[in-house]
């Protein structure tokens, strides 16, 4: 019995002086993995590509138009009998193919005695895309490049600007595209140069300008 309780009492002890069981190596944590990342740059996917335009999308229409009135609008006084009477600047858009030259008719239908010639040009080259304001008479020799002048209503080869009478009159400068040159000398009369050009226009446009006195 003494023996028992003597080994009981050795056991005891050990275990006291001992600690009890070790306790575990401290594990090393784990490596985080929630660190956020750098996101990467992600090109837009509802940009549609650039196309480039055809080249017959970029031309300018086969217009006319001019810088100094639009169309319906008041002529400046500059352009009139009351100012300078130069003629006005005028610019249009590409012809159609085939086009070798351009004639210009200004009138004015609202004139007591009838139309009014005002301005009659033909031959003008098919590469040119513009009138300068205050052009210069041309067409008095046998230049292939001049430009040739028309007889007007009051049967000068130049230009006459609006001059009513009295009351608004509208100035209608009308275009033509002509698929040839006209065989006329300069001074001729509108309805002669309507007459040679039966059958060559591929394409007219016109601007309306009014004026009032």
């Amino acid at each position: 019995m003494r023996r028992l309780i003597f080994l009981a009492l050795i056991l005891t002890l050990g275990l006291t002086a001992c600690g009890g069981a070790p306790a575990p190596d401290p594990q090393p944590a784990p490596a985080p993995t929630d660190i956020p990342q750098p996101l990467e740059e992600v090109p837009p996917t509802d940009v549609p590509p650039t196309e480039e335009m055809p080249a017959e999308e970029l031309s300018m229409p086969f217009e006319l138009t001019s810088s100094a009135f639009t169309h319906e609008a008041e002529i400046p006084v500059k352009y009139s009998c009351d100012g300078e009477d130069i003629s006005p600047p005028l610019v249009w858009g590409d012809p159609p193919a085939g086009t070798q030259s351009f004639a210009l008719i200004m009138d004015d239908p609202d004139a007591p005695v009838g139309t009014w010639d005002h301005w009659i040009l033909f031959n003008i080259p098919a590469d040119k895309r513009e009138l300068e304001e205050n052009l210069p008479i041309t067409g008095k020799n046998q230049d292939p490049e001049a430009i040739f002048v028309g007889n007007n209503s009051w049967n000068r080869a130049d230009y006459g600007g609006p001059c009513p009478p009295s009351g608004t009159h509208r100035y209608f400068f009308k275009f033509y595209a002509l698929d040839t040159t006209i065989s006329l000398l300069p001074g001729v009369k509108k309805q002669d140069l309507l007459s040679a050009m039966e059958g060559h226009v591929l394409a007219e446009t016109e601007l309306m300008g009014t004026y009032t006195r």
